[in-house]
Order: structure tokens, then sequence, then C-alpha cells
């Protein structure tokens, strides 16, 4: 009687053990999708935060820069009917194929940390407390310009928008948290700064 049930119970912890492993198995599966919703939030919540946390300096870059790189855009856009140097223009081009690009990592970075992104044109009298950000005076005066009178109005408000961007991304270098973000800053620094160079040198001041 006593061996009966020493055969029974290896075999009841086997059957246990195998059972579990399938019921294991089925959870971590996601690759055909047949994993529960928990496992892809999971997935999902786990991503940003492998890039590092994002602190107040990331959150108030983003939201700062976002509204700061529009308003570069927009005057970016005015100097393709209204420049009267093809240097002016294809600098414009530059500017606006490198900046939209950054408004929509940003805004994705925004929207995965539960943060508000700016709505589309906040161009309000708070963003034009920000560094090198143009008045509405300002963009009325560049929108009626062309030729000459805009390439010079284009180049010096563009240096003072670039000063401000890199201000701002200097911040976020040294107070930021979140890795991409602080690179993101890293770069804008390096080819904004260099932009101004070359706007300073066709305005003649270089």
């Amino acid at each position: 009687m006593n061996r009966k049930r020493s055969l029974v119970r290896p075999a009841v912890a086997v059957a246990a053990a195998s059972a579990a492993a399938l019921v294991l198995a089925a959870c971590g599966s996601g690759e055909d999708g047949s994993a529960g919703h928990s496992g892809h939030t999971a997935a999902s919540t786990s991503a940003p935060a492998s890039q590092g946390r994002h602190n107040a300096a990331d959150t108030a870059f983003a939201q700062g820069m976002i509204p700061h790189h529009r308003q570069a855009v927009e005057m970016a856009a005015l100097a393709a009917s209204r420049a009267g140097s093809a240097e002016v223009k294809k600098l414009a081009q530059d500017i606006e194929k490198a900046q939209a690009p950054e408004i929509e990592t940003l805004s994705g970075w925004l929207a995965s940390w539960g943060e508000d992104v700016p709505a589309e044109g906040a161009m309000d009298h708070s963003a034009h407390g920000m560094g090198g950000m143009m008045t509405d005076e300002d963009m009325d005066r560049l929108e009626k310009a062309s030729g000459k009178a805009f390439d010079t109005a284009f180049l010096d408000m563009m240096v003072e928008h670039h000063e401000g961007a890199v201000e701002m991304a200097e911040t976020e270098r040294a107070d930021g948290a979140y890795g991409p973000a602080t690179k993101m800053a890293g770069e804008i620094v390096t080819s904004q700064s260099a932009e101004i160079e070359r706007m300073n040198k066709l305005l003649g001041k270089g």
C-alpha cells in the first residue's frame, strides 16, 4: 500500500509541474498576440522608462522648445517666396528640415510622460517671454518684407531665435534627467551654434 502511494505522489508532482509550465508559457507568449492586456501594458509603460526617468527640467524643455521650434519653422516657410538670396532660402530649408521632426519627437515624449503638449498655434504672450521668441509685430514685419530687406530681417531675427534655443538647450543639458532629451539638447547646441555663425557671416558680421 505504501509502495502505491509513493508512486502516485511523483506522478502528481510531475503533472502539476507540467501544468504550471504550460500556464507560464501561455502567459509569457506575446508574439502571436495571445498575451493578455496587462502584458501589453507592461511593455508599453516600460519603454520610456528604459531610457531613464524624466524630471521637471525635461518637461519644461519639451514644452518650451515645441512652440519655439514652431515659430522657427513658420519663419523659415516665409523665405521660399520672400527671400532674395539663394543662401537664405537654403538656410531656411535646412532649419525647417531639422526642426519639424524634433517637434514630433518632443510631442511624443510629453504624451508618453502624461504631460500637456502645447496646442498648435499656441503663440501667446507667455511664449514670447522665452528666449529669442519673436513678437506678433516682428512676425508681421517679416511677413511684409521681401528681397534684401527680408534677408536682413530674417537673419537678424533667426540669430536671436537660435541664441534663445541654445540657452534653453544648455539648461536642459545641465538639469535634465531623460537621456534622449539631453542628447537632443546637445545636438541643438551644436547645430544651431553653427547656424548662428553661418548667419552672422551672411550678415557680414563673421
